[in-house]
Parts: structure tokens; sequence; C-alpha cells
């Protein structure tokens, strides 16, 4: 009987892993053929691709300018301030790695501002409604994903399509994130900073 109990207490631990994985890395293209471009209901083409730093930013940016060379979007939009203040900003590196993988810097806007998520989604959001975008696809790493696109739908509500698109793997987080202190870490992180995001109001 013992068994059995624990037998199905491993397999309820195993699916809420799987389901705390696929809660934190919203997918809305996860229907679309990408390397293909837009096209069909839910795959539509957007204004623009907004790319936040942190993390693996080189990937985040990679995967950004994938979606930019098969036609999801005209524009990119860097957002992240420079984590070694005496250095360039996260987004200006961002912008150079684009521009070397094919992107034209007169495509490519900056957010050199935000050190935190929430100042991401806040200046970003000035860009957008500066240039009266009305639909965007976010871009970051699969555990930070729907904290990202929570504060991008906060002050975009009503008036800008947001939709959510993860790098499939990076660096710090895989399908096998589970497996490793650190991938626990960042879960961990990311769903206090979601409930932080639900506590604070608007």
């Amino acid at each position: 009987m013992i068994k059995k109990i624990l037998i199905i207490l491993v397999i309820l631990a195993i699916l809420a892993t799987m389901g705390l994985g696929v809660f934190l890395a919203p997918d809305n293209l996860a229907g679309c053929r990408i390397d293909e471009g837009p096209g069909g209901s839910g795959c539509e083409k957007a204004d623009a691709i907004v790319v936040v730093s942190g993390g693996d930013t080189a990937a985040r940016t990679s995967e950004a300018v994938r979606l930019y060379k098969a036609g999801w979007a005209k524009v990119l939009i860097m957002s992240g301030a420079a984590a070694d203040k005496t250095g360039p900003s996260n987004a200006a590196v961002m912008r150079d790695q684009a521009e070397h993988e094919g992107v034209p810097r007169s495509h490519i806007l900056l957010d050199i501002k935000s050190n935190n998520t929430e100042e991401n989604a806040h200046e970003v959001a000035q860009i957008i409604k500066a240039h009266k975008f009305s639909s965007i696809i976010a871009v970051t790493s699969g555990y930070h994903q729907r904290r990202v696109g929570l504060e991008l739908s906060r002050p975009l509500a009503g008036t800008v399509l947001v939709r959510n698109h993860p790098v499939a793997q990076d660096k710090q987080w895989n399908g096998l994130w589970w497996t490793t202190p650190s991938g626990w870490q960042l879960a961990i992180t990311e769903l206090v900073g979601i409930i932080k995001f639900y506590t604070r109001g608007e």
C-alpha cells in the first residue's frame, strides 16, 4: 500500500513539474511554422518583436532575429540597461548582435534604461505607443516568458496585442530544467515574481 502511495506521489510530482514548465513558458506561436513566416489564424504578422535582456541574452536575440528574418515583424525592440554601468547597455549589445546577424540598424529600436522586468515593460510600452504599434511578439527565455507577457500586457491593455514566444532552450533553461538546482531557482524566482505582479496592483 505504501509503495503504491509513493508511486502515485512521484507521478503527481512529475506531472506538477511538467505543468510548471509549461506554465512559465507560454508560446502563442506554438502552432505556427516559425521559419515559414506568418500566415493563418493565430499566426499573423506583428508590428514589432520585443526582446528582453538578461540570462542568455545572446540566445534571446538570435531567436528574435530568426523571427525577423522569417517575416514576423519589420521592427525589433531591444530592451535592457547595462549590466556593467561602465559599458554599453544590454540593448546596444543586442542591437550589435542583430546587425551582425543581418538586421539593418534602422529596423532596431532601443530601450537602454530598464534594470528589471517591470521597467522593461514600462519603457517598451512607451516605445510601442510612440510608434502606434498594435501588435507585438515578446521573446525571452522560457522561465521568464510568463512574467514578461504579464508585465507587458498591463501598460498595453486594450490597445496592443501581446503574443509570447520563448526561446526553446538556452544556456540556463531547457526541457530538463528540473534536474538542476539552478533550474529550480529560476522557476521559483519567476513564480515569486508572478505572485508579486498580481499583488502589486495597477
